[in-house]
Formats: structure tokens, sequence, C-alpha cells
């Protein structure tokens, strides 16, 4: 797992966020049967940075607290064989990693939403990062089914992890 993770925010966070990131993508990857070595961006950003990619690249003129860019396309969610007839546009040429997309973070909000659900900063952090991951490996919330398989995939990963409501700050 390679991870790269760009901070354009003053904002910090009492873990490792690089580190946080990769746990869950691993988690994540696991629990969907990956068969590849995948890699990862995550950008962290305020609430106007998020809302301006939100407005350019889906024309949305709002501000939100994640943001999923998957690099693959898939059929079906977390099915990884379409990956390779994809070929050169899925991997990157140097590590031979799968290049599984962009995730963008809006820290103001993370900080927001862990105070107002009663949890840490790291609960939440984790959270935007597992249900971005999904986004990354083809689920989607559109249909109350498909909301509630990715809300049960995200609660599994993340107590996997052992980062709950209680516990996570124990976590690093």
């Amino acid at each position: 797992m390679t991870s790269y993770v760009e901070n354009e925010t003053q904002q910090s966070f009492p873990f490792d966020a690089k580190a946080l990131l990769e746990r869950v993508a691993q988690a994540v990857l696991d629990s969907e049967n990956c068969p590849y070595e995948a890699s990862v961006n995550l950008l962290l950003t305020d609430g106007e940075g998020i809302r301006e990619y939100n407005k350019n690249y889906r024309n949305i003129d709002a501000e939100t607290d994640v943001l999923s860019f998957p690099n693959l396309e898939f059929e079906v969610p977390g099915d990884f064989s379409g990956a390779e007839e994809s070929g050169a546009d899925c991997f990157d040429p140097d590590s031979g990693e799968l290049v599984l997309g962009d995730i963008i973070l809006n820290t103001a909000r993370v900080k927001e939403q862990a105070e107002e659900y009663g949890h840490s900063e790291l609960r939440e952090f984790a959270f935007l990062l597992a249900h971005s991951l999904y986004h990354l490996c083809g689920y989607d919330h559109m249909e109350p089914e498909e909301a509630a398989l990715m809300e049960e995939k995200q609660e599994c990963v993340l107590q996997s992890l052992s980062i709950t409501r209680e516990q996570s700050e124990k976590y690093f």
C-alpha cells in the first residue's frame, strides 16, 4: 500500500493521517478481497477548498465533508476483475500498484462532525476515509439498500480496526 497525503491547510490532528489512511485503506481492500497492491491519494483541505473542488469537478457549488474520485469503473462494486482490462490507466507504471483514486477531505468538517456526533476526531477522520475508500471500490449510496450496504461495510471495517466511538482515542 502506498499513500500520498497533501495538507493544504494549517489544520493538524493528534494522529498520523498517512498511517491512518494506510490502515483504513488496507482494511477496506482486504474486506473486498482486492488482489492487488494499491495506492491512494489524500488531499486535506478546508471548507472553501472543498467547495471549489466540488464546484469544478461535480458542478455542485456547496461545501461537503469528503469527495471521492475513483480511478476505476466497476460493473459490480468491489469486483476488481476489470482492472487489468483497463491496463495502463489503472496501474502505476513504476510500482505496478493499482491506483484507486483520490480523496479530498475537509478538515474543518472532521472537527465539527466529531463534536456533533460525540466521538473523537480520529473516529470521524477514519469514518470519512472508509466511506470514501468504498466509493473508490465502486460502492454508492444513492438508493436505500446501497446506503445500508455501505454503512454496514464502513462500520465493519472500523470495528475490525477497533476504531469505535468509545475506543478510538486509544488507536494511536
